[in-house]
């Protein structure tokens, strides 16, 4: 998404042969080739782990971290690639937004009229907070030591990027829309001054 805002805001006149059918299939084949690969990394460590005693998973979704719990061996090695991957899938991922969004900016601060940076950061706003929901949910998740987490905080964190997160991007989108703003705004103000 990021990528595709960049090219839209730094290349329009080229947008639609930059962003061909075969670039979007391209990139789509990337990320799921990269996904397959990693979560492959997990499944042969979690093969190896010796289970016993408890086989009921005290969670909402059979995540890797509650399922090392279950374990009677050590997770020491699991723990330190849930963490090496878990990082590296954010860094990577996040120097690719924060990239294109240098650019971005760099695009946006050289438009002229106002209407045109305020249109074009508008745009790209919803995007940004959107990703910095979901991301900092997912390194609040797995970017921390095994001994500092407690079942609870990683029910609730879980919750949160897999429920509330999708569910308010509609939200953080719709509020590009003018009508949408407008009325929200105004259900603020009618709040406010009946309090």
């Amino acid at each position: 998404m990021a990528y595709d805002r960049h090219v839209a805001i730094c290349s329009p006149v080229l947008y639609n042969v930059i962003m061909s059918p075969r670039v979007c299939s391209l990139l789509v084949a990337a990320v799921f080739s990269v996904g397959f690969s990693l979560s492959m990394i997990y499944e042969v460590f979690l093969v190896r782990m010796e289970f016993c005693g408890s086989n009921v998973i005290k969670h909402y979704c059979c995540d890797i971290i509650p399922l090392m719990k279950l374990s009677c061996s050590s997770t020491y090695v699991e723990e330190l690639l849930i963490f090496v991957i878990g990082g590296f899938n954010m860094v990577a991922t996040s120097m690719t937004i924060i990239i294109s969004y240098v650019f971005i900016l760099s695009s946006i601060l050289r438009i002229q009229s106002k209407e045109g940076r305020s249109k074009a950061f508008s745009t790209c706003g919803s995007h940004l907070t959107a990703v910095t929901i979901f991301y900092g949910s997912l390194m609040f998740m797995y970017l921390k030591p095994a001994s500092s987490s407690s079942a609870i905080q990683e029910k609730v964190t879980s919750v949160f990027y897999t429920i509330v997160v999708p569910m308010l991007n509609p939200l953080v989108y719709s509020l590009r829309n003018k009508e949408v703003k407008n009325a929200l705004i105004k259900l603020l103000k009618r709040k406010i001054s009946s309090n």
